[in-house]
């Protein structure tokens, strides 16, 4: 059984309805206000079993004192396969933008992601099955109930699952503070996976010459590189701006061999 807590997960949750809620429990010692009383109107409308107990109890089903005295109780969640991201099907046939996290392990770096994915239409999110952060409470609070939302599948290889995306003629793009051109001369107007590497560590080798193209953001200060959450935020909503359909073209740049197309 999962664990959600915060008025947004457990609304978003509820919203959704991807998977059953179990229950909600709420925290006796929290005064009657207009959001939680949504929150549980939402709750009872969807057949949902709604309990009060202590603050503690519900710390220490969350084990984060930030629960803002609501806690919900979900099926597990399954995850999606590759083939289910590839077999999308979007709306009006428009080009779908995936986003990978290459060894993303930290839960609030995650859950940041996720929402900015959420937010820029990202079609779905792959992740390793190993060296990633887990689908917690605290990713789900972090990500204010995107995680909900977000199509995310799981891989056992990512740089097999990324040769695999190529094959469906999707351009897999990378972020790297050493690559060229800035993230702002991509095109992002076709089939593209953007990837982002590990907290400090950034792509692994294998995944980086899997690349068809790595993008760099332009630093103006001391620091080269941004947190992964907000460097991501910044490439997809670039995507998004451009993806629009009234944004302006990236300035031309030369053409680039699509990179390993094919390969075992």
């Amino acid at each position: 059984m999962d664990v959600l807590y915060g008025l947004h997960p457990v609304e978003e949750a509820l919203r959704a309805g991807n998977r059953p809620v179990d229950r909600v429990a709420v925290a006796r010692e929290r005064g009657k206000d207009a959001r939680m009383e949504a929150v549980l109107a939402l709750a009872r409308a969807k057949g949902v079993r709604v309990t009060t107990e202590t603050r503690d109890q519900l710390t220490k089903y969350s084990r984060d004192e930030r629960h803002q005295g609501i806690v919900a109780f979900l099926k597990e969640r399954k995850l999606l396969v590759l083939e289910d991201l590839l077999a999308l099907v979007t709306p009006g046939g428009r080009d779908r933008f995936f986003l990978a996290l290459d060894g993303v392990e930290d839960p609030h770096n995650f859950g940041a992601l996720l929402r900015s994915a959420d937010g820029a239409g990202v079609d779905g999110v792959l992740v390793p099955e190993r060296r990633s952060a887990p689908l917690s409470g605290v990713a789900a609070k972090t990500s204010a109930g995107a995680s909900e939302h977000v199509r995310l599948a799981q891989v056992v290889n990512m740089t097999r699952a990324l040769e695999q995306m190529k094959k469906q003629n999707i351009w897999i793009v990378g972020l790297d503070e050493r690559g060229t051109p800035d993230y702002t001369e991509f095109d992002f107007r076709q089939n593209v996976c953007l990837v982002l590497g590990a907290e400090g560590a950034g792509l692994h080798d294998l995944v980086k010459k899997t690349c068809d193209h790595l993008l760099r953001i332009p630093m103006a200060g001391s620091v080269s590189s941004l947190n992964v959450s907000v460097a991501g935020a910044v490439v997809m909503y670039e995507a998004l701006r451009q993806r629009r359909g009234n944004a302006p073209a990236p300035p031309p740049s030369k053409p680039k061999p699509r990179k390993g197309l094919g390969s075992d």
